[in-house]
């Protein structure tokens, strides 16, 4: 047996790479290396941040750009912020984009949740072929997924007068007519939206179901846990990570998406992606849709900083209570 053992990878390459942060070090490498993230988080986020956040706050004005600061304008104009709590408009589109994201979040959750966890129960020669089946609607441009789509939800589409039978002389004449009104809808862009991020929720959920320790389902089916019980009190408590994150990567973007509703939606019920798309191009008032865009940055940002420093804090709590112990 000795004859097939390794004489000592790991301190190898524990002394290599040890070298080789040193050189880096040593060179000056290694910090421009760490700065490259906070580097592009300035150039791609913070200053075009500030940007939208300054223009939120000018006066808008038929000039050129159509805003401005000082002069006959005041140079901090917070009328803006008011009339997102008193215009009716605004109001709904917040409550209508939360709606709709939470719906297709879970829904996507919902019918996502198995098909990750069954390709990660798969066996490794199925897991490639079906991840890449996940994958293959992004082979596929966005925007024709969803005019697709309208072809199939459509009053005149086959798909739609399938469902309600008057299609192909499977009901009396008198009921041709009749129809599912899906387009224009909520539940259009529900129906598209859940379509078209659905990856983004399974992709996460099996990395994450992918490394859970099988052996613990089978102690807790050896000890008389029914597959139901280990399915609830094993596997979804350890997956919880992969649920949040898939979450949020289909809540977030779902929420001040533009394509779906203006193409599925309807105009009185507009999400926020559309009322900043008409603020900053038909009405152009471009500090109103700046401060509309800054209210929804900080509707999404903040709840997940406040989570994320929740989270380090519980870590940083069970740190201490195992150091105690």
């Amino acid at each position: 047996m000795a004859a097939f053992s390794d004489p000592a990878p790991s301190e190898t390459d524990l002394s290599v790479s040890r070298r080789i942060g040193r050189w880096f070090h040593r060179r000056g490498y290694l910090q421009g290396i760490i700065a490259i993230p906070y580097i592009w988080l300035v150039l791609w986020f913070l200053i075009p941040f500030i940007i939208i956040f300054a223009m939120s706050v000018a006066t808008r004005t038929p000039t050129a750009p159509p805003f401005g600061f000082g002069g006959e304008n005041p140079i901090l104009n917070w009328e803006n912020y008011r009339r997102l709590f008193t215009d009716d408009l605004y109001i709904r589109a917040y409550l209508t984009s939360l709606f709709n994201a939470t719906m297709a979040t879970f829904f996507c959750l919902i019918i996502g949740y198995p098909i990750a966890l069954g390709i990660a129960r798969a066996s490794s020669s199925w897991r490639s072929i079906l991840l890449m089946l996940v994958i293959l609607p992004f082979w596929t441009s966005f925007l024709l997924r969803v005019y697709a789509w309208i072809g199939l939800i459509g009053t005149n589409a086959w798909f739609n007068k399938m469902i309600t039978g008057a299609w192909n002389g499977l009901v009396p004449e008198a009921w041709e007519v009749a129809y599912v009104p899906l387009m224009n809808t909520n539940a259009a862009v529900i129906l598209v939206t859940l379509y078209s991020y659905l990856p983004f929720m399974i992709l996460p959920l099996y990395a994450n179901l992918e490394r859970l320790d099988l052996a613990l389902d089978e102690a807790a089916m050896d000890l008389g846990s029914k597959p139901t019980r280990v399915f609830w009190d094993i596997t979804v408590p350890q997956s919880v990570p992969g649920i949040i994150a898939g979450g949020m990567l289909v809540f977030i973007p779902a929420c001040g998406e533009f394509i779906i509703p203006s193409l599925v939606g309807s105009a009185s019920q507009p999400m926020i992606g559309r009322v900043i798309s008409d603020e900053f191009g038909f009405a152009r008032d471009w500090p109103m849709a700046s401060t509309v865009a800054v209210a929804l940055l900080v509707l999404l940002v903040v709840p997940l900083m406040v989570y994320t420093w929740a989270e380090q804090r519980a870590e940083e709590r069970a740190f201490k209570r195992e150091q105690e112990e």
